[in-house]
């Protein structure tokens, strides 16, 4: 057992303690007109740190009654700690969460649910877009809501788009447009700048080429697609570096992390970048050309209103009541949107998005809060979260695709080989 899973099993075990020892005094009732402490979790850097804290002591000043206890750390070995605490006498009530983890916690009950509050009105969906709001969704339970929004777009370097005298991506275009006009790039620089990165160890952009075909990243327990699919995705991008609309592989695995600072259209390697509609302002803040964002080729449809996190309460939460009306306070209110802004994506509630929109002087934020707006009405219906084991098949398929990139492997054993592991690690 890793050292994930025992943690996972602790909080388990401490949610369930929770909730059995504490049931006869979890009526918010009898605490409205009492001092409660609620205690929240989070990862994030200082920037974060800053913004939620000015919330909550928000809310705090419009309910004097409630204080809160915070805890936030870097991602690095944020669910062991996580884990830690609820397994302690002080546990959580309220902790973020994405969708690595969210099927895991719920499917352990280690989530509070929240489908009564949905349905009496006490936590408002209504003005998320009804994909982002179910994909909170883990076996017809709300078992979280969305912190934000955003949704995958290919970044591109208009400014080299425009000095080149080549028209921009466009919204829908294919595959197969794309490679031609980023060959015209690659061409046009004498191989200086490559015309488009390729994404194919990227599991975000394979979900979605799929989900355009009719088809899933995943199938409940199982991937959602065969070998045969994933040959294609290999070699339709192994075609794209040898002819030169993709960079060469040791320049592709400079990227493959993830990591801003890296992504080829910030360092000029290649004149697009395959990421998250709000990692914009960070990718501009590392170069001088103006970049812009256009959704991933392919019919828009198979894209979805995506949470870059949830806030989750622990089952075992002695102020049920309270914990729900934070959450709806974090999601819905303008006031707390504004200070919230979009360091974690956009805001789910697309009222209040609009509200933040005129608030903000960043034209970069600005674009992406425009973009996500424009695009969100071509949608398509939201898949079920991830299954657990999502972290490690995402690790599977970089290592999958690394080994066609370099070489290694042909696509037909890389992808054979990725679906017999990945399909294993969804079995345990």
């Amino acid at each position: 057992m890793t050292i994930g899973m025992r943690a996972i099993g602790c909080l388990a075990a401490a949610a369930l303690l929770a909730t059995t020892g504490c049931s006869g005094d979890s009526d918010d009732t009898q605490v409205r007109d009492q001092k409660v402490e609620i205690n929240i979790y989070w990862w994030g850097g200082e920037k974060r740190a800053e913004m939620t804290e000015q919330a909550l002591a928000l809310y705090t000043a419009r309910h004097p009654n409630v204080a809160f206890k915070t805890h936030w750390q870097g991602n690095q070995g944020y669910y062991d700690n996580l884990a830690t605490q609820a397994a302690g006498a002080d546990g959580p009530d309220l902790f973020q969460i994405d969708d690595n983890y969210l099927t895991e916690y719920a499917e352990r009950n280690v989530t509070l649910d929240l489908t009564p509050y949905v349905a009496s009105g006490a936590l408002n969906l209504s003005k998320l877009p009804d994909s982002l709001a179910k994909y909170g969704q883990v076996g017809g339970r709300q078992v979280g809501v969305a912190g934000a929004e955003n949704t995958p777009a290919m970044v591109y370097n208009r400014t080299l788009v425009r000095e080149l005298d080549l028209p921009e991506p466009t919204v829908g275009m294919t595959y197969e447009q794309l490679f031609e006009w980023a060959t015209e790039i690659t061409q046009a620089t004498n191989g200086r700048v490559a015309g488009t990165m390729d994404p194919s160890a990227d599991y975000k952009a394979l979900w979605l080429w799929l989900r355009a075909q009719g088809k899933e990243l995943y199938a409940g327990r199982q991937m959602g697609f065969t070998a045969a699919d994933l040959t294609k995705w290999f070699q339709m991008w192994q075609t794209a570096r040898d002819t030169g609309a993709a960079p060469a592989p040791d320049v592709v695995k400079e990227a493959n992390g993830g990591d801003v600072t890296k992504q080829l259209v910030a360092t000029g390697r290649a004149a697009t970048s395959f990421m998250w509609s709000n990692q914009l302002p960070e990718l501009q803040g590392n170069t001088k050309d103006e970049l812009a964002l256009v959704s991933y080729p392919g019919d828009p449809k198979g894209q979805w209103a995506r949470a870059s996190m949830y806030w989750s309460a622990f089952r075992g939460t002695r102020h049920p009541e309270v914990v729900v009306d934070i959450m709806n306070f974090l999601v819905n209110d303008p006031e707390a949107g504004k200070i919230l802004g979009t360091e974690r994506g956009l805001s789910p509630n697309t009222d209040v998005r609009k509200v933040v929109s005129e608030s903000l002087t960043d034209p970069t934020a600005r674009a992406t809060i425009n973009f996500e707006n424009a695009i969100t009405p071509r949608f398509g219906a939201a898949p079920a979260p991830p299954p657990k084991g999502h972290s490690k098949i995402r690790s599977l398929l970089t290592a999958a695709a690394e080994s066609v990139q370099l070489g290694q492997k042909p696509p037909r054993l890389a992808a054979q080989e990725f679906l017999n592991q990945a399909n294993g690690t969804l079995a345990t």
